[in-house]
């Protein structure tokens, strides 16, 4: 992690401290496992806690260096030390470590996510209904809603179609993404979710109708260009990716002459919500099992 990069900030968890640091590079809020350890336990010393834990899962123990990463963090004395931080598949994994009363409902709810991936893997009607349900939970607009769900299946189409060129899904498409974004709005997509104040959030879910429907047309647009051109190598793709993005440039531009305002604006959806608190706040929704249920397992 370059600490250069990185800004500290403090998020609460029954009104307790957990300090975290945003890292630029990775795109990622890393959690201070100490913090997290001890709101979940209530030990008087966490840093014991943590070893004893070690010792009791040798395999959390065995990938201790992987999860987690020495951050600095600022202490209580005002000072910055290098502690333990992990980031939020690691800290899941830290608490499936954890024998406490406050672990156990965070663990329900990992199950439960893990079950739902499962059916929707089966049936993945599924998980279009489940995303309408949580988009419409958050209070987003209805018309907005059902808009953003094609624009997961246009997205999903040029992945599919990346792929049958021999495209890795991780970096190459991040990097061809960056390119249509670069041609139909200007700007990098780092530079368009900083336009907006975003974080970790999803940028296409603080895009605006408009943004929206562009960046469809953008990616639309490069699945059919990359039917007809069919490119082999990288270079081609990030071509064919340029040009289907500068179909959705060439639009933007029209209408910004026509109206004269701006397509791309700094309208986000919401603003950022604490990770943790989030998750608690899933948790508590789910049913509560009767005594009878807990007996039986």
């Amino acid at each position: 992690m370059k600490e250069e990069k990185s800004k500290n900030s403090i998020q609460f968890f029954e009104n307790r401290k957990i300090r975290t640091v945003w890292d630029d590079e990775e795109q990622e809020w890393y959690f201070s496992v100490v913090d997290v350890v001890a709101v979940l336990t209530d030990s008087a010393d966490p840093k014991q806690y943590i070893k004893k834990m070690r010792t009791r899962d040798p395999e959390l123990n065995s990938r201790w260096g992987t999860i987690c990463t020495l951050t600095a963090m600022t202490a209580t004395d005002g000072k910055r030390y290098r502690t333990s931080a992990a980031n939020l598949e690691g800290v899941f994994r830290i608490i499936q470590s954890i024998p406490s009363p406050k672990a156990e409902p965070l663990k329900l709810w990992l199950a439960q996510v893990g079950s739902e991936r499962i059916e929707e893997t089966i049936d993945p009607e599924q998980a279009i209904d489940r995303a309408l349900e949580t988009y419409l939970k958050k209070g987003y607009d209805e018309n907005w809603v059902r808009q953003r769900l094609l624009s997961i299946r246009i997205r999903n189409e040029l992945t599919a179609e990346w792929k049958q060129r021999g495209m890795e899904k991780s970096r190459e498409f991040a990097i061809l993404t960056d390119e249509i974004t670069k041609a139909w709005a200007g700007m990098s997509t780092r530079q368009y979710k900083k336009l907006k104040g975003l974080k970790k959030e999803n940028l296409r879910d603080n895009m605006t109708d408009l943004e929206l429907v562009l960046t469809m047309l953008a990616e639309a647009s490069t699945t059919d260009i990359s039917k007809v051109e069919q490119p082999e190598t990288f270079e081609e793709n990030m071509d064919v990716a340029r040009q289907g993005g500068e179909v959705a440039g060439v639009a933007r531009q029209a209408l910004e002459q026509r109206t004269e305002r701006p397509v791309i604006t700094s309208q986000n959806a919401q603003d950022f919500r604490q990770l943790i608190s989030d998750v608690v706040e899933d948790v508590a929704a789910l049913p509560e099992r009767s005594d009878g249920e807990k007996e039986s397992e």
